[in-house]
């Protein structure tokens, strides 16, 4: 019989790339949103994934709705990429923020427990659980997030580690650093970036405004990384890993590099405003995904400016098709 996988939050950019990569190997899909009537199924629909997956309504902070859909599905394997996603907007959302990520991974939990379901659970978390990292962080780097959506996302961290050595759920975090792709929506800088670029290039603007380019990131591509949170329910005992490319580069370089994609200098365009600033940012933020490459055999194929490149190239595609 195909393995059931259920995803929660499958609307979403990681929840499409990983859609498409269970049904490819095999998987009956099923996913969640919570208005299965009203959700945004541009994503599923270009990959071409729609007509293979089920859509099931659940809202991650309604327990009963969130047992029921498990119940209901019966899945081999579970995946949260539900909950607010944007670190900036947490700043301004820290209530929907905390809840939405601390409140739905353990409702998850608690179905799991109370129906006694044997199967594999992954929560996503993310790099900005660690803060600054001046050197490349792994599984035992300390926490110190810097934001209400770092903070909520080390609460959920540790809440799934008690529930595997509590209760012996098979539970994994991934600790992803940035990932992107085209699905990404405009509030993330890199989208901002790349689509800013775009309508400069097209006569449509004639300024980027942007806020603290001083930073460091650690980019990947997203569809790598969805490889690496199936790779984490494929294994024979549940742990945590850094899921990143171990290269940290500027958002002044990634700026650069884009507008050089279109042939124009970014210092012509780009200019910075304190009102787009954070209360507080991350200077640095790489992880080491050496726990990765050994137990899962798993690296980040793209890099900058590989990643840069595909993200350009979608945008103009994207353009060129509407």
């Amino acid at each position: 019989m195909k393995k059931r996988a259920l995803i929660f939050g499958i609307c979403g950019q990681d929840g499409v790339y990983l859609a498409k990569l269970l049904r490819d190997q095999g998987y009956e899909v099923h996913g969640t949103s919570r208005d299965k009537e009203m959700a945004n199924m541009a994503g599923l629909r270009l990959m071409g994934v729609y007509d293979d997956v089920t859509v099931h309504s659940a809202a991650l902070l309604d327990f009963r709705s969130v047992l029921q859909v498990i119940d209901d599905v019966r899945p081999d394997e579970i995946y949260n990429l539900a909950g607010q996603s944007s670190v900036g907007l947490s700043f301004a959302q820290p209530v929907e923020t905390f809840e939405g990520i601390i409140l739905g991974t353990l409702n998850i939990l608690e179905c799991i427990r109370f129906l006694k379901l044997p199967a594999r659970f992954y929560n996503a978390t993310s790099g900005e659980v660690f803060g600054n990292t001046e050197a490349p962080a792994d599984e035992t780097t300390p926490f110190r997030p810097r934001s209400p959506y770092g903070v909520a996302k080390s609460t959920a961290f540790w809440t799934v580690a008690n529930y595997r050595e509590s209760y012996g759920i098979f539970a994994c975090s991934g600790i992803l650093f940035n990932h992107e792709s085209p699905l990404r929506p405009s509030r993330f800088v890199t989208q901002k970036i790349v689509r800013g670029a775009v309508d400069i290039a097209e006569k449509r603007a004639e300024k980027l405004t942007l806020g603290n380019l001083d930073v460091s990131r650690d980019w990947g591509w997203a569809p790598d990384y969805v490889d690496a949170m199936a790779r984490m329910l494929k294994r024979d005992e549940p742990d945590d890993y850094v899921v990143a490319t171990g290269k940290s580069n500027t958002l002044t370089g990634f700026v650069d590099a884009v507008f050089g994609c279109l042939g124009m200098n970014s210092s012509t365009y780009v200019e910075t405003t304190p009102d787009l600033m954070r209360p507080t940012d991350i200077r640095v933020s790489v992880g080491d995904p050496a726990k990765a490459k050994a137990k899962l055999n798993w690296s980040a194929d793209t890099t900058m400016p590989k990643l840069i490149n595909k993200l350009v190239d979608a945008e103009l595609a994207r353009r060129r098709a509407t």
